[in-house]
């Protein structure tokens, strides 16, 4: 039996650098096959893309994950911007920020006995908060009291576990970095529409794009660097390109693809809908009634509508037939579904949710 009170696993910065050199943790390059594509082993040797899609198509049930500092004021993980909190004032969340109970070891057991067969974590979503050790930012799960690389637990876990390990990152959309694209130029909900101008960002002149798609470009590297092979590289904000498609090209995403392909020639690339019509697989919400030229995977939340915890929805998260129904309709869609919790503030997984998984699983086997 699972056991959510399981005292973590000793988890330092060392270790998080020792899980990059690890042995079997090479990319294509080093010859190793990754552990959760063990099963295609001779697919892989002779073209890595392949045996990851593959390894995506068979898979159909994935664990997704919004945990962040949103997850604190429990009010969803778009508070900032429907709230309108300033950049310095949400920024303070970060003293706050433990993660005191959460376990990747815990997690992955549980995603494993729902059947769940790969794990999806929000790297750094639109409040430009990382769960990552970066170079290039402050504002990190490592710079605050939980001095903790979230994202090289579960890396190691699912390396362990033979799961996949997939990255979820805000692109299109960020709401502190002061170059990244504003309300005047760009749609999509780009920035909060505060009632006072911020002074965090730069506008006008003063704001350069390109420094941000170099910022993103160089962490996306990091996580593509520093936590072994990965199953593939989840971005999200399609909305705010999407604004100004005939200025798409600012945001240089084929080079960032063949960037990304270069680093780890496994590792796919979704793009919610497609942006560009070179992504592997496209990843759409629960809604999505289309078809899909490409492998599909939708997303869907055990909360009604949130992915970010919601203290008012207590009590209100799907249950286990309902979960049952997503699966059905994903499998006559001949797709993935990506199901999403979103851990209390200190990490744990949702009683309800606990409970819906461990039902799912049951039913799964049987």
């Amino acid at each position: 039996m699972l056991n959510q009170n399981l005292n973590r696993r000793s988890f330092t910065l060392a270790g998080a650098a020792a899980l990059a050199t690890a042995p079997g943790l090479a990319g294509a390059a080093g010859g190793r096959v990754p552990s959760y594509l063990w099963k295609y082993s001779a697919e892989y040797k002779k073209d890595p893309r392949a045996a990851a899609l593959k390894y995506f198509e068979a898979a159909k049930f994935g664990l997704f994950i919004h945990y962040g500092l949103y997850s604190l004021l429990g009010r969803g993980e778009w508070v900032q911007l429907q709230s309108k909190i300033h950049v310095a004032e949400y920024a303070k969340l970060a003293d706050d920020f433990t993660a005191e109970k959460f376990d990747a070891d815990f997690i992955t057991d549980m995603a494993l006995e729902a059947g769940m067969n790969y794990v999806n974590i929000t790297t750094r979503h639109h409040d430009s908060f990382c769960l990552f050790d970066s170079k290039y930012t402050d504002f990190k799960s490592t710079n605050s009291p939980a001095k903790r690389d979230l994202v090289a637990e579960l890396a190691e876990e699912c390396r362990k576990k033979k799961m996949g390990f997939y990255l979820y990152y805000s692109h299109g959309r960020d709401w502190r970095h002061p170059h990244a694209p504003n309300n005047g130029d760009w749609g999509g909900n780009a920035r909060p529409k505060y009632d006072m101008k911020e002074p965090f960002y730069k506008y006008g002149e003063d704001q350069d794009l390109q420094i941000y798609i170099e910022f993103m470009k160089n962490q996306i590297t990091e996580l593509l660097t520093n936590y072994g092979p990965v199953g593939g590289i989840w971005l999200d904000g399609e909305a705010t390109p999407k604004s100004r498609m005939k200025r798409l090209h600012e945001f240089k995403l084929q080079e960032l693809y063949d960037h990304i392909r270069s680093l780890q020639p496994q590792a796919l690339i979704s793009y919610k809908h497609g942006l560009s019509g070179t992504e592997d697989f496209k990843a759409p919400e629960r809604k999505f009634k289309g078809t899909s030229d490409v492998p599909l995977e939708f997303c869907d939340t055990l909360q009604p509508w949130k992915w970010g915890y919601d203290k008012s929805l207590d009590g209100k998260h799907k249950t286990p037939d309902q979960v049952m129904e997503m699966l059905k309709k994903a499998q006559g869609m001949n797709a993935n579904l990506l199901l999403n919790v979103g851990p209390l503030p200190d990490g744990s997984i949702h009683p309800e949710d606990l409970k819906t998984l461990a039902e799912v699983g049951k039913k799964l086997k049987a």
